[in-house]
């Protein structure tokens, strides 16, 4: 094990990082969200890593992705974060795909052959199929819900797509999951209600808008994107390694 591993590897164990070295992640969006997921599965060891995003870094990117810097503006955001990870570890395989990911292009992408899939993907239509297709293909798949309009990081959990309230994306995806018979889904999402944004500041935001084809820009901080990207790179790590401490006995004062 590398010594930049060590610390995790003191709470993890020497086999559960072996693992993760073998791993082989996907991360379908790699903004605010994603971006911090890759960002930590990268300083876990994890071995293998696809990135999947067509944007490029923008200066309105500043306030809150770990990728943008005034360095990398201009640059995919693949391209970059590849960049950054050989930075971190240049052992670890790091595959860039600059596309965005639509349904009409699924089929460049075998998802069998993935150890997990993050989905931090902000196209509803992407996300269903990336959730449908992976439940056919039996890979494990973690969901990002809206963290934009949001300021409060504490109000972020993990839990079952079914058990969700408040966010307006997971009512959504909760009716066209329903549809299609998918019993369950593990999402990241906020128990914080959607913040009305201030509407004098919108017009700045017209180039952004036409250009994304979103109806709206939401306002994001610096805090909750990055909080939900950590979570769900450590939701991952645990699913992939079967991290327990409790069933395991290694807590403190619990039963040995």
């Amino acid at each position: 094990m590398k010594d930049q591993y060590l610390r995790t590897g003191i709470l993890l164990g020497p086999e559960a990082m072996e693992r993760l070295r073998h791993c082989h992640v996907a991360v379908f969006g790699v903004g605010g969200v994603g971006g911090y997921a890759v960002e930590a599965l990268a300083r876990s060891g994890v071995g293998r890593l696809d990135l999947i995003d067509d944007d490029r870094v923008a200066e309105t990117n500043l306030n809150r992705q770990i990728i943008a810097l005034r360095s990398t503006l201009g640059q995919y955001k693949v391209d970059a974060f590849r960049n950054r990870v050989r930075d971190i570890d240049p052992d670890i395989e790091v595959t860039a795909f600059p596309v965005f990911y639509l349904p009409e292009i699924a089929d460049r992408f075998d998802l069998s052959r993935y150890d997990l899939v993050i989905d931090a993907v902000d196209t509803v239509t992407a996300k269903i199929d990336l959730i449908v297709r992976c439940r056919e293909a039996g890979v494990p798949i973690l969901s990002a819900l809206g963290c934009g309009n949001r300021f409060d990081p504490t109000r972020l959990v993990v839990t079952d797509i079914y058990k969700t309230h408040t966010d307006p994306l997971a009512k959504v995806l909760r009716t066209e999951l329903r549809k299609r018979g998918i019993p369950g889904l593990t999402v990241v999402y906020s128990e914080e209600p959607p913040i009305l944004p201030a509407q004098e500041l919108l017009k700045a935001l017209e180039a952004e808008k036409a250009a994304s084809g979103r109806r709206s820009i939401p306002g994001s901080t610096a805090f909750v994107p990055s909080a939900a990207g950590l979570i769900l790179a450590s939701e991952a790590v645990r699913l992939l390694t079967d991290f327990d401490p409790a069933r395991d006995g290694r807590l403190r004062g619990g039963h040995q």
